[in-house]
């Protein structure tokens, strides 16, 4: 008798659920995918894919496009805030690692990915809020919304993000995300803003006495081909939260004055910025775990992380194939995301704490404190930064040998 496929349901539609969904179809299994926003096309700012997550992105059969519908960004240039360069890091990525590291709209990779999704038969849902799970030992999940609906599976996975509704589910008493006090703001300007001033393939990234900038290509549109983005500390007695509601131009005077004095082209870029975009910089303590019963928790659901490594996306999307891989390992449903979490969680925590130390370097500054942070990053960039980074970009998520425990509960499990 051939047995049924496995069912999974997937909780969240933004970059790790429909691509979870791609490769558990490409694995036999079937999948729904379930998001709480309707669908929309669009929406979000600028990301980079690291090579660990392009070697994903190939698995599922995207890696090709996104490189063309994207930037391959050729390295990464670090300056401070008069504009004297310090170093430069993530040279020759595809030729070192496999895969380019690639700059693109989120908005475009979202809607590359559901294609894809929908191309592999994967079915999607949108306007579909969780609101609770039964998990049924012998009988399977049941994911129930808020419209009334209801759907069935053998396993739950929550790809929803930060604000993640199954984590409640695995971890009801657990962490809740709270505000680190830095403010994200950003969008997209015209390729000539930055085709003048020669940066070329790289990413300008800029360090101030207080706050941070960054700009690159992020695709071949001559309108807004280039993504811009500011991190900056709150300003103290103001809360974080109004800066979403405000005005566009009150926005833009708020980021001239700010980073007034930089370098150019930055202030060409904020005279030229008109969708502007805000978002606070959240994080979540570590939980305690990542599955209960057959409901299992990747990405930022998992693990949140800031985006002060640009590896959340890259994070995501290694869960997702390395899920898939525990999955196909390992039938029984809570050892496989046993496995899962005791191979993914190290490397995860690991980046979530480089995230927060990066973050560390863009609060306020003393004029003395930041000549010295300079003065360090200029010494330590080409002594020590392809040491200590190439770790996160060597990783291939397709070819990753698992931890010998997992191999041997699998030969139990066989025996």
């Amino acid at each position: 008798m051939t047995r049924r496929s496995r069912k999974a349901l997937i909780i969240g539609a933004g970059i790790a659920g429909p691509i979870a969904a791609i490769l558990l179809r490409k694995a036999g299994f079937e999948a729904q995918v379930f998001e709480a926003w309707p669908y929309s096309t669009g929406i979000g700012g600028g990301l980079q894919i690291a090579p660990n997550g392009m070697h994903v992105l190939a698995a599922a059969g995207l890696a090709d496009k996104m490189i063309r519908r994207g930037s391959v960004a050729e390295a990464f240039e670090f300056y401070s805030q008069s504009g004297n360069r310090l170093g430069c890091i993530n040279e020759n990525m595809e030729q070192r690692f496999g895969q380019p590291a690639v700059n693109m709209r989120r908005a475009t990779l979202n809607e590359t990915i559901v294609n894809q999704a929908w191309c592999e038969n994967v079915e999607l849902f949108f306007d579909k809020r969780l609101v609770r799970i039964e998990d049924r030992a012998d009988q399977g999940v049941v994911a129930h919304f808020a419209d009334g609906s209801s759907a069935e599976g053998d396993l739950l996975i929550g790809a929803d993000g930060v604000h993640s509704a199954v984590r409640t589910h695995v971890v009801p008493d657990g962490p809740k995300p709270f505000d680190i006090g830095l403010i994200g703001l950003g969008g997209f300007v015209p390729r000539s803003l930055i085709e003048y001033s020669g940066t070329g393939q790289c990413v300008r990234t800029t360090f101030g006495r207080s706050g941070f900038f960054g700009f690159g290509f992020c695709n071949s549109d001559p309108q807004d081909g280039v993504m811009w983005w500011s991190t900056q500390p709150a300003p103290a007695g103001v809360d974080a939260a109004t800066f979403p509601g405000m005005t566009r131009d009150a926005l833009k005077r708020h980021l001239l004055g700010f980073h007034a004095g930089w370098h150019d082209p930055i202030p060409q870029i904020l005279e030229a910025a008109e969708d502007i975009g805000v978002t606070a910089t959240l994080d979540v303590a570590r939980l305690p775990r990542w599955s209960r019963g057959r409901t299992v928790l990747i990405g930022d659901a998992a693990h949140a992380t800031s985006p002060h490594a640009g590896q959340g996306a890259s994070l995501a999307l290694e869960d997702a194939y390395r899920l898939t891989c525990a999955l196909c390992a390992e039938h029984e449903i809570g050892t496989a995301f046993q496995n899962f979490e005791r191979e993914r969680r190290p490397r995860a925590e690991r980046i979530v704490a480089l995230a927060r130390r990066n973050g560390n370097q863009k609060r306020e500054f003393s004029r003395a404190g930041a000549w010295a942070r300079d003065r360090m990053l200029k010494l330590m960039i080409p002594l020590t930064a392809r040491r200590r980074m190439d770790w996160m970009y060597a990783y291939n998520p397709c070819t990753v040998t698992p931890r010998p425990e997992t191999s041997a509960q699998r030969y139990r499990q066989a025996a």
